[in-house]
């Protein structure tokens, strides 16, 4: 089973996220920041692939990607999802090191095939 890391600082956007990951098949592990999400890569990871917000305390979503890009694991994709719209936010999480970067609220019908693409899995017949 493939396990993904959700960095979110919001409590509901984990668990909304969590639902829809699990309901699909994916392990899922949750950290409110990417202070705690280094500590769960420390402990249980690495992950086949990491949802990160950007904006949360102690360690952001663009500290985390940095920090993740720079370690001597297999790397796995990264989702940065978040409010932040502007180009500008996309181009700073893709050098950041997101593979995709996409706006909240997502739909599940939006979220699925985009994590099961960069996990190699194709869409669901």
């Amino acid at each position: 089973m493939k396990r993904i890391l959700v960095i979110d600082d919001a409590a509901t956007v984990r668990l909304y996220h969590r639902e829809i990951l699990e309901q699909a098949g994916f392990a899922v592990i949750e950290a409110i920041n990417g202070l705690e999400a280094l500590e769960k890569l420390e402990m249980e990871g690495p992950f086949d692939l990491y949802l990160v917000d950007i904006n949360m305390p102690k360690l952001d979503g663009y500290g985390f990607l940095k920090a993740l890009r720079e370690k001597d694991i297999p790397q796995a994709p990264a989702i940065m999802i978040s409010t932040e719209s502007s180009p500008r936010d996309r181009e700073a999480a893709l050098v950041a090191g997101a593979n995709l970067y996409v706006v909240k609220p997502i739909r599940p019908e939006q979220l699925l095939p985009q994590v099961r693409g960069l996990l190699g899995e194709g869409h669901p017949s």
